[in-house]
C-alpha cells in the first residue's frame, strides 16, 4: 500500500472513533457503579461531614422514578442506596460541533446535567420534592446553571415554588444566564409563583444580566396584565429602560400580537399609562410607543396613546412616522383592522401621504379598501389615472366591486359637495379635531362623517 494513501476511509475512522467514545463512557459508568454511595440524610445531633462531589447517576430505573414522580420507588432509592443530590446527564436541544481524536468534526447534542430536585420541581412532583429536601438535598444545587426555583417558576408550579421557598431557596438567586426567578414567570399561570416570590422578598426591579430587563419588562412583553398590576403594586419602576432603551410600555406595544391577544395587551398598556408610563419615551432607534404600536397594529392601544397626547408626526432614526409603520404592515395585519389605526392617526393630525405616492399606497394596501378610503377622503381632489386600475388585481376588484368602481370613476368626475365641505372643515380644525368636535353642537351622524366614517364607497 502506498504511503500516500489512508488505510481506512473517513466513514470507517468516524465509526472507530464513536466506538472508542462509547467504550470510554461505559468504563466511566462502570467505575461510578462500583463506587460506594453515601446518604446525605442529616440525623439529629450528628453534624454534616464535608461533602464529596455529587455522584453521576446513570441508572435508568432511578431516572424513571425521578422523571415520572414515582414517590414509592424514590423512597426505596433515596437515603439508602442513593444520596438526595445526584447529577443526572441530560441531552440538551442544542447542537454543537465537536472534534474527535481523529480530527473528524461532527454535530452532536450538548450534554447538560440536571438533578432530582430540579426535575421534580419543574414537573410539579411536590411530594417527591419534599422527600428530597428532607433527605438533605441542597435547595440551591444548580448543576444545569439554574436553581430548582427557576424551573418551578418557568413551568408555573406554585406548590413546588412554595416548598422550595419554605426550605430557604433564595428568591433573588441569579442563573448562569443572568436571570432571576421573577424573570421566569412568563405565562398567565405563573401569577401565583410571582406573588410568592415577592412575598418572600424578591426584588421587583432586578435586571437581567444581558438584556437588563426587569420583571415588568417581561410581564409587559408577554401581555400578562395581572403580573403587571402585581409588580406595580410592589413598586416596579414603570419607566426603567433595558439595554435597547425600551421601557415596559415600549415592550408591550411592540410585541407581535395575534387578534386574540389585542385586548390583553391593551389592558397592560392602560395599566402602565395609569401608573405614569412615559408615552413619549423612545428606544435607541427613537421609536416611541406609538411607532411600535402601529407596527404591531393594535387599534385599541394606538387610540389609547393618542388620547393621552402621543405625537403622531415624530420621526424615528430611520425617518418613519407612525403612519409609515402602519401602512407598511397593513397587508400582514388585516385581521387587526388596521384601517381604524389609519383613521385615528389622520383624525389626530398625521401628515397625509404625498398625492403622488397614493398609487404606491394603493399597490400595497388594496387588500384593505377601508384604509384606501380613509386616505383618499382627506383630499378634496385626487388625480386618478388608468394606471390605478392596473395595480389592483382583478380578483380584488371583483371582491370590492362597488368601492373600486367609485375610486376609478374619480378620474371622470369631481368629489361631492358634502365631501368638499368635510375637507374644508377638517382643514380649518387641523390638529384640533378630536378636542374641538365634542364641543360643537353637531348630530352624531355628522360628527362621525367629519371623522371619516367608513362607507365603503367614495362620493
Amino acid at each position: 500500500m502506498s504511503s500516500h494513501r489512508f488505510p481506512f476511509s473517513s466513514c470507517a475512522l468516524r465509526s472507530l472513533a464513536l466506538e472508542a467514545e462509547q467504550l470510554e463512557r461505559w468504563e466511566i459508568r462502570k467505575k461510578l457503579k462500583c463506587r460506594p454511595l453515601r446518604s446525605l440524610q442529616q440525623r439529629e445531633g450528628v453534624p454534616r461531614t464535608p461533602c464529596r462531589p455529587p455522584l453521576l447517576c446513570t441508572d435508568p430505573i432511578v431516572h424513571q422514578a425521578i422523571f415520572s414522580g414515582d414517590l414509592e420507588a424514590l423512597k426505596s432509592f433515596i437515603g439508602g442506596r442513593c444520596p438526595a443530590e445526584l447529577l443526572i446527564p441530560n441531552r440538551s436541544h442544542e447542537l454543537r460541533w465537536s472534534s474527535q481524536r481523529t480530527g473528524i468534526w461532527s454535530l452532536t447534542y450538548e450534554e447538560e446535567f440536571t438533578c432530582p430536585l430540579y426535575v421534580t420541581a419543574t414537573r410539579g412532583y411536590a411530594e417527591c420534592l419534599q422527600l428530597l429536601l428532607r433527605e438533605g438535598a441542597d435547595v440551591e444545587f444548580a448543576p444545569g446553571g439554574e436553581s430548582a426555583l427557576h424551573g418551578a417558576c418557568e413551568n408555573a408550579q406554585p406548590k413546588c415554588a412554595e416548598i422550595l421557598l419554605r426550605y430557604g431557596a433564595n428568591p433573588n438567586s441569579r442563573s448562569e444566564e443572568g436571570t432571576f426567578p421573577l424573570h421566569r414567570c412568563t405565562t398567565h399561570q405563573s401569577y401565583p409563583c410571582s406573588k410568592l416570590l415577592l412575598q418572600y422578598g424578591a426584588h421587583v426591579n432586578s435586571q437581567s444580566e444581558d438584556e437588563e430587563e426587569t420583571p415588568l419588562h417581561v410581564a409587559s412583553r408577554h401581555g400578562m396584565w395581572e403580573h403587571v398590576d402585581l409588580y406595580l403594586r410592589y413598586g416596579a419602576a414603570v419607566n426603567k429602560k433595558n439595554v435597547n432603551g425600551e421601557t415596559p410600555l415600549c415592550a408591550a406595544c411592540g410585541q407581535p400580537q395575534s387578534p386574540q391577544e389585542l385586548e390583553q395587551y391593551f389592558q397592560v398598556c392602560r395599566r402602565l399609562i395609569e401608573s405614569g408610563a412615559d408615552i413619549h419615551a423612545g428606544d435607541r432607534d427613537q421609536q416611541t410607543p406609538l411607532h411600535v404600536a402601529c407596527k404591531s397594529a393594535n387599534p385599541q392601544v394606538v387610540e389609547l396613546l393618542l388620547e393621552h397626547g402621543a405625537e403622531v408626526n415624530i420621526m424615528s432614526y430611520s425617518g418613519n412616522t407612525a403612519m409609515h409603520n402602519i401602512l407598511q404592515t397593513i397587508a400582514y395585519k388585516l385581521q387587526h383592522q388596521p384601517e381604524i389605526i389609519v383613521r385615528a392617526l389622520l383624525n389626530h393630525g398625521a401628515i397625509r401621504v404625498w398625492p403622488g405616492a397614493l398609487i404606491k399606497v394603493l399597490r400595497y394596501c388594496y387588500s384593505s379598501p377601508r384604509t384606501v378610503e380613509a386616505l383618499l377622503n382627506t383630499y378634496s381632489q385626487v388625480r386618478v389615472t388608468e394606471e390605478w386600475a392596473e395595480v389592483v388585481p382583478k380578483e380584488e376588484q371583483q371582491k370590492h366591486l362597488r368601492f373600486f368602481e367609485s375610486v376609478f370613476s374619480l378620474s371622470e368626475r369631481p368629489r361631492s359637495l358634502q365631501h368638499l365641505c368635510r375637507c374644508a372643515l377638517r382643514s380649518y380644525l387641523e390638529g384640533r379635531l378630536p378636542q374641538t368636535l365634542p364641543n360643537l353642537p353637531l348630530p352624531p351622524p355628522l360628527r362621525q362623517f367629519l371623522q371619516l366614517r367608513f362607507e365603503d364607497v367614495l362620493y
